[in-house]
């Protein structure tokens, strides 16, 4: 890294394995968007992990950044809106796709930006130095008031907290290893332990809509898999009437005459799209013929390519 700017983040390696080591770290994981934000002697900037500006859809914490630092820096983090006391992917939805820093507030849907890594600071390339000594310096850098937070951290307990965190009703954990540098892409020095499953998956298509409902049924959902969009179900709940409508807007300007997905797909009348949306969903697990049992709509994700969209397995 030879000067600020946007760098691919680290992601987290999905594992059912959970563990206690005084060698690793471990941190809530947090339902939200991710944010590698970049300050380059001007105001500060904030990129998705897929690398578009998100500023305009968070005004409130582009302001916060613009005072702290210093003038050159790299951070990583999550934006985050709550629902209570949980982070909630569904709640930031109203603010995602927004362009005008005045309808963004105008939600009234409050952001905060929780901060965890630093790569750059004081003119110098961090991502060698072990993730405490970084975690030292990011805690250094930044007055930590609101919309910023510190992510914070607990040492060695990982069984423990992997237990608290799913009473409390959180998405899981995220243990990292304290020596380690940071590392772009997928990397094994981040696991995730999920209490509650879920991930992205690719939109091939939809279903009509029966009775007195508007817009389309369901979502017909992929996954890709050696260069085929393999399909996973469909999923029907998670949607009120603004997002019916507006997402039925969305598919119909995709719409294709020949399916996408690799696999048959037995639904009467099913349309089919060009699959490029990214839907998050929950779910309670995968049925043995590959399909997602119980799942539920929480949000479309634009920080993720379709073509990248894999299924999770630890």
């Amino acid at each position: 890294m030879t000067g600020p700017g946007w760098r691919e983040p680290t992601l987290a390696t999905l594992t059912d394995r959970r563990f206690s080591d005084e060698d690793w770290i471990y941190e809530r994981k947090l339902d939200g968007v991710r944010a590698i934000c970049v300050r380059d002697g001007g105001t500060p900037t904030l990129y998705s992990r897929n690398r578009k500006v998100m500023d305009n859809a968070y005004p409130e914490i582009v302001e916060a950044l613009a005072g702290q630092g210093g003038p050159r820096f790299v951070a990583d983090g999550e934006i985050v809106a709550f629902d209570g006391d949980q982070t909630s992917f569904a709640a930031l939805q109203p603010r995602i796709h927004l362009t005008d820093p005045a309808r963004a507030r105008a939600t009234g849907v409050r952001v905060y930006y929780y901060l965890f890594d630093l790569l750059y600071c004081d003119e110098q390339d961090i991502t060698p130095l072990p993730l405490r000594e970084r975690k030292s310096i990011l805690r250094d850098a930044f007055a930590f008031e609101d919309p910023l937070r510190l992510s914070a951290h607990r040492n060695t307990e990982g069984e423990k907290y992997f237990e608290e965190a799913c009473r409390r009703g959180w998405e899981g954990v995220i243990a990292k290893r304290a020596d380690a540098p940071y590392r772009h892409g997928r990397s094994p020095d981040w696991l995730k332990f999920k209490c509650q499953q879920g991930q992205e998956m690719v939109i091939g298509g939809f279903t009509a809509p029966r009775g007195s409902r508007i817009g389309f049924g369901a979502l017909l959902l992929g996954y890709h898999e050696k260069g085929r969009l393999r399909y996973a179900g469909k999923v029907g709940t998670g949607f009120d009437h603004r997002l019916l409508t507006s997402l039925h807007a969305e598919l119909t300007r995709r719409e294709t005459n020949s399916s996408p997905f690799a696999d048959p797909v037995r639904e009467p009348g099913a349309r089919w799209v060009r699959p490029e949306l990214v839907a998050q969903i929950g779910f309670s697990e995968w049925t043995r013929d590959g399909r997602l049992r119980h799942p539920r709509f929480t949000g479309l994700r634009e920080d993720k390519k379709p073509s990248d969209v894999i299924r999770e397995r630890p």
